[in-house]
């Protein structure tokens, strides 16, 4: 153990004493402690509700969406692009067809969104038969196409697993209106009834067989895209990069699962970096405490040092004795901190300690997830700013003049 440290442990742990200095050294190590903690308790739960988003949000949405935005795609082109979907970093893919269609039932009708996928694809790509709650998701050919629907559009539209409904396209309401003749419109059977946690697709969105969609808005053998699932959601930018290399940008449009819901995602983002900025600030006004501490005890400690001086230390040395006292102060408060903070986050996760309304909230505990990310930013901090407070007074320390030091006192 060298001379400095020694001296600094024991300027910052009197056995002797307990005086005005140390009991704001003690309020410096509680404020950061409370700082610290706090950070790991809200960034965690603020990690919770973002997986918790995206778990959500991507349970039925691609990974990768390709897009046709031009007519002119010759069919060599296509297969180019399902060679390299064949790729071992992609899960699955399906072709799809997506558009807005007339619900009709009975009296009731509703605007939704019908997407037709590759019937052997519904699960590998959109993992609709984990969500379903009534029926089953089959949409192999029978007498009558099948949908999947979710569970509000089938409560306004009244309907059960086994009913039938008629779907119709807008754009066959406008041509016949033009042309003078009836719509065209189909019946479809009810097969399934999903779930999603996701009210934009429980109210709005039905699933069919691509051939289905087709036939309905007119399609003939074409497709609009292709939906990409991925075996890691987080390489979906190094996919879309690998993938923009192999097509024509001019005919082609590609979205990755960040891209859907662009501004939640940018929104979750700036709340979880204002907490951390808010809450940083308690562990820089505890450090504020910590630059005063340290200032009265080097005023304090004026002849001491004059004597630490005269025993040959060099400023160097006392400037070391007073950042060790900082650094002191600073891991202290830290590592209680954290054992604080993941001790709660641990009882959150294993006790639900705060439980939640499931029919209200959708979940029934506050969701917290740790990443060790937070734990580099948290130290990362909390170090930086105890670093600056002590700098201060340490190099005031080290520039003393050891002869007015001992002269004065």
């Amino acid at each position: 153990m060298n001379i400095e440290y020694f001296i600094a442990k024991r300027y910052l742990i009197s056995k002797h004493k307990l005086n005005f200095i140390s009991i704001i050294s003690l309020l410096s190590i509680l404020g950061i402690t409370i700082g610290v903690a706090a950070l790991v308790i809200v960034l965690s739960v603020f990690n919770g509700f973002e997986g918790l988003a995206q778990s959500f949000l991507m349970k039925f949405d691609p990974h990768l969406r390709l897009e046709i935005i031009s007519e002119d795609i010759r069919n060599n082109e296509l297969r180019n692009i399902e060679e390299f979907l064949k790729k071992p970093e992609i899960k699955s893919f399906s072709a799809y067809i997506n558009g807005k269609i007339l619900c009709y039932r009975t009296g009731k009708y509703q605007i939704a969104n019908l997407k037709g996928i590759e019937s052997d694809k519904i699960n590998s790509v959109y993992e609709i038969g984990s969500s379903v709650l009534f029926g089953k998701v089959d949409l192999n050919n029978s007498q009558l196409p099948k949908i999947v629907l979710g569970i509000n559009l089938a409560d306004k539209l009244q309907v059960i697993t086994g009913d039938t409904i008629t779907l119709v396209s807008p754009a066959n309401i406008e041509n016949s209106i033009l042309n003078y003749s009836a719509p065209k419109m189909l019946n479809v059977l009810v097969i399934g009834i999903y779930s999603s946690n996701n009210n934009e697709y429980d109210q709005a969105f039905l699933f069919t067989d691509i051939s289905t969609t087709q036939n309905l808005f007119g399609y003939a053998n074409r497709i609009q895209g292709y939906d990409i699932k991925l075996n890691d959601p987080d390489k979906a930018y190094q996919t879309k990069s690998e993938l923009q290399s192999q097509i024509n940008s001019s005919k082609f449009l590609i979205n990755t699962w960040y891209d859907f819901h662009k501004e939640l995602y940018n929104v979750m983002q700036i709340e979880r970096w204002s907490a951390y900025i808010i809450l940083s600030l308690i562990i820089a006004v505890s450090t504020f405490n910590m630059l005063g501490s340290l200032s009265m005890s080097v005023v304090e400690k004026k002849r001491e040092i004059g004597v630490l001086f005269s025993l040959g230390l060099e400023g160097k040395s006392i400037l070391r004795i007073f950042m060790y006292e900082g650094i002191l102060i600073g891991i202290i408060g830290t590592v209680v901190g954290l054992l604080i903070g993941y001790f709660v986050c641990w009882l959150q996760l294993n006790y639900n300690i705060y439980p939640l309304d499931p029919t209200q909230y959708k979940i029934n505990s506050l969701p917290i997830e740790i990443k060790i990310s937070d734990f580099f930013f948290i130290v990362g901090a909390s170090f930086s700013l105890t670093f600056l407070a002590a700098l201060i007074p340490a190099r005031k320390a080290s520039k003393l003049n050891p002869i007015d030091s001992i002269k004065w006192e």
